[in-house]
C-alpha cells in the first residue's frame, strides 16, 4: 500500500501535478529536507506548488530503487532544473524515507548533499560556502521566506 501512495505521489510530481500529490499526504503530514524545516500539511503542499509554478516546465522527475512496507517506503528520485535565482542547471539527487497512516504519507523526509547542490545551484558561492552552516542557513531562510509570501499571495 505504502509504495503504492509514494508512486503516486512521484507519478504526480514528473506531471507537474500539486494537487495529487496532496492527496497523497496525511493532514497531520511533517515534511523536512536539507532546506525547508518542520512543514505542515499546507507549507508541505505549497512548496511543492510553488516549486512547480516556478520551474515554468522546466523541471523533469525521475525515481527510482523504490522499497517499503504497509508503514514506511523508500525511493531516490532525482530532479533536473534550472534554479531560479541563478539560472544554473541542477541534476539533484534526493534520498526519500516516507512513512504513512491510513495510507497516507504521515511523514516524509528527503536527504541530498547540500554542497553537492549548492556547488551546481550557487555556482562559485556554493562552491567556495556549500560546506559551510551559514550558506545553508542563509538558504533556508530565504527559502522560507519565499514560501511564506507564496502562501500569502494565495489566501
Amino acid at each position: 500500500m505504502s509504495k503504492l501512495t509514494l508512486e503516486k505521489f512521484y507519478e504526480a510530481f514528473k506531471q507537474h501535478d500539486a494537487t495529487t500529490m496532496a492527496s497523497c499526504y496525511h493532514q497531520d503530514i511533517i515534511f523536512n529536507d536539507p532546506v525547508f524545516k518542520s512543514l505542515d500539511h499546507n507549507e508541505v503542499t505549497a512548496m511543492w506548488e510553488m516549486l512547480i509554478k516556478r520551474s515554468k516546465g522546466n523541471l523533469e522527475i525521475d525515481f527510482h530503487t523504490v522499497m517499503g512496507d504497509d508503514e514506511m517506503a523508500q525511493c531516490i528520485w532525482e530532479a533536473d532544473y534550472e534554479f531560479s535565482k541563478t539560472g544554473n542547471p541542477v541534476h539533484n539527487i534526493i534520498h526519500t524515507t516516507m512513512e504513512f497512516k491510513d495510507g497516507l504519507i504521515i511523514k516524509h523526509t528527503d536527504e541530498f548533499d547540500f554542497w553537492r547542490w549548492s556547488k551546481m545551484a550557487l555556482g562559485l558561492t556554493g562552491v567556495l560556502m556549500g560546506w559551510s552552516p551559514y550558506l545553508k542557513n542563509r538558504v533556508s531562510k530565504v527559502a522560507r521566506m519565499s514560501l511564506d509570501k507564496y502562501l500569502k499571495q494565495s489566501e
